[in-house]
Protein backbone atom coordinates (compact mmCIF):
# COMPACT_ATOMS: atom_id res chain seq x y z
CA UNK A 1 0.00 0.00 0.00
CA UNK A 2 1.11 3.55 -0.74
CA UNK A 3 0.74 6.29 1.88
CA UNK A 4 0.61 10.09 2.08
CA UNK A 5 1.58 12.30 5.03
CA UNK A 6 -0.63 15.31 5.84
CA UNK A 7 1.04 18.19 7.72
CA UNK A 8 0.35 21.86 8.34
CA UNK A 9 -2.49 23.63 10.10
CA UNK A 10 -6.29 23.64 10.06
CA UNK A 11 -6.85 23.96 6.32
CA UNK A 12 -4.90 20.74 5.84
CA UNK A 13 -6.68 19.09 8.76
CA UNK A 14 -9.97 20.33 7.29
CA UNK A 15 -12.70 22.58 8.61
CA UNK A 16 -15.17 22.32 5.71
CA UNK A 17 -18.68 21.54 6.91
CA UNK A 18 -19.38 17.81 6.59
CA UNK A 19 -22.98 18.32 5.46
CA UNK A 20 -21.98 20.60 2.55
CA UNK A 21 -20.61 17.82 0.32
CA UNK A 22 -21.48 14.24 -0.53
CA UNK A 23 -19.44 11.71 1.49
CA UNK A 24 -16.63 9.72 -0.07
CA UNK A 25 -16.58 6.00 0.72
CA UNK A 26 -13.83 3.85 -0.74
CA UNK A 27 -12.53 0.56 0.64
CA UNK A 28 -9.17 1.27 -1.02
CA UNK A 29 -8.62 4.45 1.02
CA UNK A 30 -7.37 3.93 4.56
CA UNK A 31 -6.50 6.34 7.34
CA UNK A 32 -4.08 5.77 10.21
CA UNK A 33 -5.90 6.04 13.54
CA UNK A 34 -4.82 4.62 16.90
CA UNK A 35 -2.02 2.72 15.22
CA UNK A 36 -4.29 0.90 12.79
CA UNK A 37 -5.31 1.34 9.18
CA UNK A 38 -9.07 1.91 9.02
CA UNK A 39 -11.36 2.55 6.08
CA UNK A 40 -11.42 6.29 5.55
CA UNK A 41 -14.28 8.34 6.92
CA UNK A 42 -14.34 12.09 7.26
CA UNK A 43 -13.19 13.93 9.26
CA UNK A 44 -9.84 12.28 8.64
CA UNK A 45 -7.54 14.60 10.58
CA UNK A 46 -9.23 14.72 13.99
CA UNK A 47 -7.09 17.43 15.58
CA UNK A 48 -10.18 19.17 16.97
CA UNK A 49 -13.78 18.26 17.75
CA UNK A 50 -14.73 20.69 14.95
CA UNK A 51 -12.67 18.92 12.30
CA UNK A 52 -14.34 18.52 8.94
CA UNK A 53 -13.62 18.27 5.23
CA UNK A 54 -10.03 18.73 4.08
CA UNK A 55 -8.24 18.08 0.78
CA UNK A 56 -7.17 14.50 1.55
CA UNK A 57 -10.32 12.58 0.63
CA UNK A 58 -10.66 13.90 -2.92
CA UNK A 59 -6.88 13.55 -3.36
CA UNK A 60 -7.08 9.88 -2.37
CA UNK A 61 -10.23 9.23 -4.39
CA UNK A 62 -8.53 10.60 -7.49
CA UNK A 63 -5.48 8.44 -6.73
CA UNK A 64 -7.57 5.26 -6.57
CA UNK A 65 -9.15 6.07 -9.93
CA UNK A 66 -5.67 6.04 -11.46
CA UNK A 67 -4.60 2.92 -9.54
CA UNK A 68 -7.51 0.44 -9.74
CA UNK A 69 -7.31 -2.37 -7.23
CA UNK A 70 -4.55 -0.66 -5.23
CA UNK A 71 -4.87 1.01 -1.84
CA UNK A 72 -3.62 4.25 -0.37
CA UNK A 73 -3.21 5.23 3.28
CA UNK A 74 -3.57 8.72 4.75
CA UNK A 75 -1.39 9.71 7.70
CA UNK A 76 -3.11 12.71 9.37
CA UNK A 77 -0.70 14.92 11.34
CA UNK A 78 -1.90 18.48 10.71
CA UNK A 79 -2.59 20.70 13.72
CA UNK A 80 -5.03 23.59 13.65
CA UNK A 81 -3.63 27.01 14.50
CA UNK A 82 -0.01 25.86 14.37
CA UNK A 83 2.68 28.33 13.35
CA UNK A 84 5.85 27.56 11.42
CA UNK A 85 7.73 27.77 14.73
CA UNK A 86 5.71 24.82 15.99
CA UNK A 87 7.00 22.90 12.99
CA UNK A 88 10.63 23.40 14.01
CA UNK A 89 12.78 20.33 13.50
CA UNK A 90 12.83 19.58 17.22
CA UNK A 91 9.20 20.61 17.79
CA UNK A 92 6.49 18.29 19.05
CA UNK A 93 4.44 18.46 15.85
CA UNK A 94 7.39 17.57 13.64
CA UNK A 95 8.49 14.78 15.94
CA UNK A 96 4.96 13.40 16.01
CA UNK A 97 4.60 13.54 12.22
CA UNK A 98 7.91 11.74 11.71
CA UNK A 99 6.96 9.13 14.29
CA UNK A 100 3.59 8.48 12.64
CA UNK A 101 5.14 8.36 9.18
CA UNK A 102 7.79 5.88 10.27
CA UNK A 103 5.12 3.73 11.90
CA UNK A 104 3.05 3.82 8.71
CA UNK A 105 6.13 2.94 6.66
CA UNK A 106 6.26 -0.43 8.40
CA UNK A 107 3.19 -1.46 6.39
CA UNK A 108 3.16 1.01 3.50
CA UNK A 109 5.37 2.91 1.09
CA UNK A 110 5.39 6.64 1.81
CA UNK A 111 5.10 8.35 -1.58
CA UNK A 112 4.27 11.97 -0.82
CA UNK A 113 3.86 14.78 1.70
CA UNK A 114 1.07 17.36 1.53
CA UNK A 115 1.78 20.70 3.24
CA UNK A 116 -0.62 23.56 3.91
CA UNK A 117 0.31 26.13 6.53
CA UNK A 118 0.88 29.86 6.86
CA UNK A 119 -2.27 31.59 8.02
CA UNK A 120 -0.82 31.74 11.55
CA UNK A 121 2.29 33.48 10.18
CA UNK A 122 0.51 36.01 7.98
CA UNK A 123 0.91 38.99 10.31
CA UNK A 124 3.55 40.77 12.37
CA UNK A 125 6.23 40.45 9.67
CA UNK A 126 6.64 36.77 10.45
CA UNK A 127 7.09 36.18 6.74
CA UNK A 128 10.62 37.58 7.02
CA UNK A 129 11.88 34.38 8.69
CA UNK A 130 9.34 31.97 7.20
CA UNK A 131 11.35 30.77 4.20
CA UNK A 132 14.36 29.55 6.15
CA UNK A 133 12.15 27.77 8.66
CA UNK A 134 10.15 26.00 5.97
CA UNK A 135 13.29 24.94 4.09
CA UNK A 136 14.75 23.58 7.32
CA UNK A 137 11.59 21.55 7.95
CA UNK A 138 11.46 20.04 4.47
CA UNK A 139 15.14 19.10 4.59
CA UNK A 140 14.70 17.52 8.03
CA UNK A 141 11.66 15.49 6.98
CA UNK A 142 13.45 14.04 3.98
CA UNK A 143 16.49 13.16 6.05
CA UNK A 144 14.57 11.61 8.94
CA UNK A 145 12.29 9.60 6.66
CA UNK A 146 15.20 8.55 4.44
CA UNK A 147 13.25 9.89 1.48
CA UNK A 148 15.48 12.46 -0.25
CA UNK A 149 13.38 12.56 -3.42
CA UNK A 150 9.88 12.31 -1.99
CA UNK A 151 7.44 14.75 -3.65
CA UNK A 152 6.25 17.55 -1.36
CA UNK A 153 3.12 19.38 -2.48
CA UNK A 154 2.73 22.91 -1.12
CA UNK A 155 -0.71 24.55 -1.11
CA UNK A 156 -1.25 28.29 -1.49
CA UNK A 157 -3.14 30.24 1.16
CA UNK A 158 -6.66 31.34 0.26
CA UNK A 159 -6.96 34.58 -1.71
CA UNK A 160 -9.93 35.56 0.46
CA UNK A 161 -7.72 36.13 3.53
CA UNK A 162 -7.34 39.56 5.11
CA UNK A 163 -10.96 40.53 4.54
CA UNK A 164 -13.49 39.24 7.08
CA UNK A 165 -13.87 37.21 10.25
CA UNK A 166 -10.85 35.43 11.67
CA UNK A 167 -9.17 35.77 8.30
CA UNK A 168 -9.05 39.51 8.69
CA UNK A 169 -5.87 39.29 10.76
CA UNK A 170 -3.96 37.48 7.97
CA UNK A 171 -2.94 40.74 6.34
CA UNK A 172 0.41 39.43 5.07
CA UNK A 173 -0.84 36.26 3.40
CA UNK A 174 0.41 37.48 0.01
CA UNK A 175 3.97 37.61 1.32
CA UNK A 176 3.63 34.06 2.68
CA UNK A 177 2.22 32.89 -0.65
CA UNK A 178 5.21 34.38 -2.46
CA UNK A 179 7.51 32.36 -0.21
CA UNK A 180 5.50 29.15 -0.62
CA UNK A 181 5.67 29.57 -4.38
CA UNK A 182 9.39 30.35 -4.32
CA UNK A 183 10.20 27.29 -2.19
CA UNK A 184 8.16 25.03 -4.45
CA UNK A 185 9.74 26.51 -7.57
CA UNK A 186 13.33 26.21 -6.34
CA UNK A 187 13.41 23.01 -4.29
CA UNK A 188 13.76 19.64 -6.02
CA UNK A 189 10.56 17.56 -6.17
CA UNK A 190 8.43 20.31 -4.65
CA UNK A 191 5.26 21.45 -6.39
CA UNK A 192 2.99 24.43 -5.84
CA UNK A 193 -0.82 24.30 -5.89
CA UNK A 194 -2.89 27.44 -6.43
CA UNK A 195 -5.81 28.42 -4.20
CA UNK A 196 -7.31 30.51 -7.00
CA UNK A 197 -11.10 30.57 -6.85
CA UNK A 198 -11.36 28.75 -3.52
CA UNK A 199 -13.84 30.21 -1.05
CA UNK A 200 -14.11 30.22 2.72
CA UNK A 201 -16.47 29.29 5.50
CA UNK A 202 -18.24 32.29 7.10
CA UNK A 203 -15.28 32.57 9.49
CA UNK A 204 -13.20 34.02 6.66
CA UNK A 205 -10.18 31.78 7.31
CA UNK A 206 -11.12 28.15 6.65
CA UNK A 207 -11.59 26.75 3.15
CA UNK A 208 -15.15 25.51 2.74
CA UNK A 209 -16.02 21.90 1.96
CA UNK A 210 -16.68 22.25 -1.78
CA UNK A 211 -13.46 24.18 -2.27
CA UNK A 212 -11.55 21.57 -0.26
CA UNK A 213 -12.74 18.90 -2.69
CA UNK A 214 -11.33 21.03 -5.51
CA UNK A 215 -8.11 21.69 -3.60
CA UNK A 216 -7.56 17.97 -3.11
CA UNK A 217 -7.89 17.42 -6.86
CA UNK A 218 -5.29 20.12 -7.48
CA UNK A 219 -2.95 18.56 -4.93
CA UNK A 220 -3.34 15.24 -6.73
CA UNK A 221 -2.78 16.81 -10.14
CA UNK A 222 0.51 18.28 -8.90
CA UNK A 223 1.51 15.00 -7.26
CA UNK A 224 0.60 12.71 -10.15
CA UNK A 225 1.95 14.93 -12.95
CA UNK A 226 4.88 16.24 -10.89
CA UNK A 227 4.18 19.79 -11.94
CA UNK A 228 2.96 23.04 -10.44
CA UNK A 229 -0.79 23.66 -10.63
CA UNK A 230 -1.19 27.37 -11.23
CA UNK A 231 -4.78 27.57 -12.39
CA UNK A 232 -8.22 26.07 -11.79
CA UNK A 233 -8.57 22.57 -13.26
CA UNK A 234 -11.18 22.24 -16.00
CA UNK A 235 -12.58 19.02 -14.54
CA UNK A 236 -13.20 20.13 -10.94
CA UNK A 237 -16.95 20.78 -11.11
CA UNK A 238 -17.58 17.70 -13.28
CA UNK A 239 -15.60 15.48 -10.89
CA UNK A 240 -17.50 16.74 -7.84
CA UNK A 241 -20.82 16.12 -9.59
CA UNK A 242 -19.91 12.60 -10.73
CA UNK A 243 -18.08 11.36 -7.61
CA UNK A 244 -21.22 10.65 -5.50
CA UNK A 245 -22.70 8.62 -8.36
CA UNK A 246 -19.97 5.97 -8.14
CA UNK A 247 -21.53 2.60 -7.30
CA UNK A 248 -20.39 1.41 -3.89
CA UNK A 249 -18.91 -2.03 -3.35
CA UNK A 250 -20.50 -4.49 -0.94
CA UNK A 251 -17.91 -3.71 1.72
CA UNK A 252 -18.53 0.02 1.33
CA UNK A 253 -22.31 -0.40 1.59
CA UNK A 254 -21.90 -2.40 4.79
CA UNK A 255 -19.61 0.33 6.11
CA UNK A 256 -22.27 2.96 5.41
CA UNK A 257 -25.00 0.94 7.13
CA UNK A 258 -22.77 0.26 10.13
CA UNK A 259 -22.02 3.97 10.42
CA UNK A 260 -25.69 4.91 10.26
CA UNK A 261 -26.57 2.33 12.92
CA UNK A 262 -23.76 3.49 15.21
CA UNK A 263 -25.01 7.08 14.91
CA UNK A 264 -28.56 6.11 15.81
CA UNK A 265 -29.89 6.75 12.33
CA UNK A 266 -31.15 3.16 11.96
CA UNK A 267 -32.87 0.80 14.35
CA UNK A 268 -31.24 -2.59 14.91
CA UNK A 269 -34.05 -4.20 12.94
CA UNK A 270 -33.55 -1.84 9.99
CA UNK A 271 -29.79 -2.36 10.16
CA UNK A 272 -30.15 -6.16 10.20
CA UNK A 273 -32.52 -6.16 7.23
CA UNK A 274 -30.26 -3.85 5.22
CA UNK A 275 -27.14 -5.91 5.93
CA UNK A 276 -28.98 -9.09 4.98
CA UNK A 277 -30.10 -7.54 1.71
CA UNK A 278 -26.57 -6.38 0.94
CA UNK A 279 -25.11 -9.83 1.64
CA UNK A 280 -27.71 -11.45 -0.61
CA UNK A 281 -27.03 -9.06 -3.46
CA UNK A 282 -24.43 -9.70 -6.14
Amino acid sequence: MKSILLIGQSNMAGRGFIEDVSPIYNEHINMLRNGRWQMMAEPINFDRHVSGIGPAASFAQAWTADHPGESIGIIPCAEGGSSIDEWAIDGLLTRHAISEAKFAMETSELVGILWHQGESDSYGERYKTYEDKLLSLLKHLREELNAPDIPIIIGELGHYLGEVGFGKSAVEYKQINEILSKVAQTEENCYFVTAKGLTANPDGIHINAMSQRKFGLRYYEAFSKQKHVLDILDMEDEWIEKAPKRELTKKERIFVQSTMFALGQLSFEEFSINISNINESK
